[in-house]
């Protein structure tokens, strides 16, 4: 017997659902992070219950990011936003649009003071309060799992705490307490470990240095024995790599952990973090 027409368009439309993929995203609250640290938050207390979208692709230098009108579609229809108002513009103005309640946002710049250096997820204390806030919002959107949240927050938590104990004690001791870096991204790890961090750029790391202050860094290298010029994953090493050669200096990586590239995409925060503190001890160092 021959299938009817009518049963052979319920077939092709059934199996047009499943080639879009219908059925394979999580049920749980849609949430939209600004960038890698928040995202890897969400992921980590979420879970599979869970859908992230990370507005910044990987590889991408999150300050000049660009918003796709899909994507700022998804802040005005996601369950939960999580970013840093201040940091990264396109995002701030798709939020402002969206006019979403502080109920369904978690914005950063609330929970810690950003002074004047947006890099607050560089502080492990930070990602902490940005566990919290997380795990609330979640709780709130989704009670049925608030249980599942709230352990997943604590194991976080822990492991960020351990984090923090491990570059106090690993920082406590060093020749110097100067490392000098592409852009000011350091500051708060910096404030928190008790280091002085000197900058070639400024925030903004495409500002190039004036000759005077390029001159004014390489005569504080050679001054206080500085070993290390540090560069960063996503931005030119070209000028930092100028300062080392002129002062017999050498470069390091230090990632300011704004985004994960093709070299460091089987890492997470806390890998990319005990990265950085291997490289400051080396630099500056510690015993």
């Amino acid at each position: 017997m021959k299938p009817s027409a009518v049963l052979i368009g319920m077939l092709l439309l059934g199996s047009l659902l499943s080639a879009c993929g219908g059925g394979s995203q999580s049920d749980g609250p849609r949430v939209v992070a600004s960038f890698y640290p928040f995202a890897y938050v969400v992921e980590q207390v979420g879970g599979d219950d869970v859908e992230v979208d990370n507005l910044t692709s990987p590889g991408v230098e999150p300050h000049d990011v660009e918003l796709r009108p899909k994507q700022v579609g998804s802040v005005q229809t996601a369950d939960l936003v999580v970013y840093q108002r201040g940091f990264q513009g396109a995002v701030d103005d798709a939020v402002d649009r969206a006019d979403r309640t502080k109920s369904d946002v978690v914005d950063v710049a609330t929970l810690v003071p950003t002074d004047k250096d947006p890099h607050t997820w560089l502080d492990p204390r930070t990602m902490v309060a940005v566990t919290k806030a997380v795990e609330a919002r979640l709780s709130e959107a989704d009670p049925d799992n608030a249980a599942t949240y709230a352990a997943s927050a604590e194991r976080l938590e822990e492991q960020l705490v351990s984090l923090d104990e491990e570059f106090a004690t690993g920082l406590k001791t060093c020749r110097t307490r100067t490392f000098v870096t592409s852009h000011a991204a350091f500051g708060h790890l910096a404030q928190r470990y008790d280091l002085n961090q000197v900058p070639i750029a400024g925030i903004d790391p495409t500002n190039e240095p004036t000759p005077s202050e390029l001159a004014e860094i390489s005569s504080l290298v050679r001054r206080e024995g500085i070993t290390t010029v540090f560069t960063e994953a996503l931005v030119s090493p070209a000028i930092a790599e100028t300062v080392a050669r002129e002062t017999g200096a050498r470069t390091a990586l230090l990632d300011p952990i704004e985004g994960l590239s093709d070299d460091t995409r089987d890492e997470t925060y806390l890998t990319l973090m005990r990265h950085n503190l291997d490289a400051l001890r080396e630099a500056n160092s510690c015993s």
